[in-house]
């Protein structure tokens, strides 16, 4: 291990969905039944999450009712849009970043960087992009098609997508706006660029009409573990989000990502790596799996399967099957290969019968899943840290707003004792808090080095 290792802390996101990470979690009797949409809620799940120094509030999002949402009994099915709610939560917040779901394959490049530089500039520097391509036909027939656009398609409209996004964020250099009140001049037109960009997914002229963002970029994040996904992350991500169950298999990735940005010529300490991990923390270990066991009991079995149908990609129907017995085949999804082929592995890995598969992601979605003591979850923390597995983790507590607590109140401070996590935030933008160099503006530089050039 390098001492540039050993100097390393981990980064933290905190995945806070309003009705809770577990599809039975908004039963759960500390929870809100309406927390999915509950404002007071959701700003009382930022503060503690600020409270605890963690890096990021982090969201996911659907542009459809979500996975099995109509079976009922699952808060997925409808919530508030990422961006509006981070808006209306900056100013109740200091430190703590925002990280925003938006779609490149239903959203345009020239509406979602607006909307993104909007975010930054309210949030005084403070926001992501989580990157993803949407899938499902239930989401296709909401934007005007019949089915989803196949996996590789939505990864090209990807690259180009955030391509675009860049430069459009690129357009105004930083110091475009004079408003000098005496000259009456508001901006230097030498200062702001169209990007004529022309290709095969879009179209577009510019420039952006909001500011160059405090942070230059916002915070580029990505979560896809398919060839493809692991294609797009090199190219582009700086925060990967990703999904296993294992140290071998989340060591594989993170080598292979890391290999794969050098390959791309950018800096691979600047693509941080944050697996996914949901955690039941008690004093003891036998009051964590208490609390696991608790939970579980709450699962109704048709949300279940429905939650199993949804992560294989509408592919797999399971009605009629008996719960006690293995998963039946499925053909290949056009949807989320990666983590229909993460949920056949868990099955064949366990040998679960569908109940014990259902109960096992019921949790998080393939994620990492730890039970234990404070002390417990740390080792496990410590153990992918140290050996090339994570820079950090994305926190998916199972229910809220107990098992957030439960992470602030008795994780933190374990990890602050091992000297693993801040004691205090580093900066007030989130690319200072996670350690990553704000982007050069292209036009600046090349400003500058025109006069070495004549």
């Amino acid at each position: 291990m390098t001492s540039h290792r050993k100097s390393k802390q981990i980064k933290l996101g905190a995945f806070l969905p309003g009705g809770g990470q577990h599809i039975a979690a908004w039963r759960h009797p500390e929870a809100p039944a309406d927390g999915a949409t509950n404002f007071e809620f959701h700003k009382q799940l930022a503060q503690t999450a600020e409270r605890g120094l963690f890096d990021a509030y982090f969201l996911a999002d659907n542009l459809s009712v979500g996975l099995g949402g109509r079976e009922g009994g699952n808060a997925k099915i409808a919530g508030f849009e990422p961006v509006t709610l981070f808006a209306a939560l900056a100013p109740l917040t200091s430190h703590i970043g925002f990280i925003a779901t938006a779609s490149t394959t239903y959203e345009e490049p020239y509406t979602l960087a607006r909307k993104f530089a909007s975010l930054d500039l309210l949030t005084g520097g403070r926001a992501g992009w989580n990157v993803v391509t949407s899938a499902g036909d239930d989401t296709a027939r909401n934007f005007n098609r019949d089915t989803q656009p196949d996996h590789a398609d939505r990864y090209a409209r990807a690259h180009e997508h955030v391509e675009v996004v860049k430069a459009l964020w690129d357009s105004w250099e930083d110091d475009a706006f004079i408003r000098d009140k005496a000259s009456g001049r508001f901006y230097d037109t030498g200062k702001v660029h169209d990007i004529d960009h022309r290709g095969k997914h879009f179209s577009v002229k510019g420039p952006l009409n909001v500011p160059r963002p405090p942070q230059g970029h916002p915070v580029v994040v990505q979560a896809g573990q398919s060839e493809d996904g692991r294609g797009l992350a090199a190219a582009s991500a700086e925060v990967i989000f990703t999904a296993h169950q294992n140290l071998a298999s989340a060591q594989e990735f993170y080598r292979d990502i890391k290999k794969r940005v050098r390959a791309a010529g950018r800096n691979p300490d600047h693509v941080l790596i944050m697996p996914g991990v949901a955690p039941f923390v008690g004093r003891t270990e036998d009051e964590a799996r208490e609390k696991y066991r608790q939970l579980t009991d709450l699962i109704l079995p048709d949300d279940g399967v429905a939650l199993l149908n949804g992560l294989a990609g509408q592919t797999l129907d399971i009605r009629g099957y008996p719960l006690d017995g293995p998963l039946p085949p499925s053909r290949e999804t056009e949807g989320m290969k990666s983590r229909q082929a993460l949920i056949r592995q868990i099955a064949d890995e366990h040998n679960f019968t569908i109940r014990q598969l259902y109960q096992w992601i019921a949790t998080a979605r393939g994620h990492y899943t730890v039970i234990g003591s404070a002390v417990q979850v740390a080792d496990q923390l410590e153990e992918w840290f140290r050996n090339e597995a994570a820079d950090g983790f994305n926190i998916l507590p199972p229910w809220l707003p107990g098992a957030l607590d439960d992470f602030v109140e008795l994780v933190i401070p374990e990890l602050q004792k091992r000297g693993l996590f801040r004691t205090a935030y580093e900066g007030r933008t989130l690319r200072e808090n996670l350690g990553l160099p704000r982007p050069e503006n292209p036009w600046t530089a090349a400003r500058a080095l025109a006069p070495a050039a004549e």
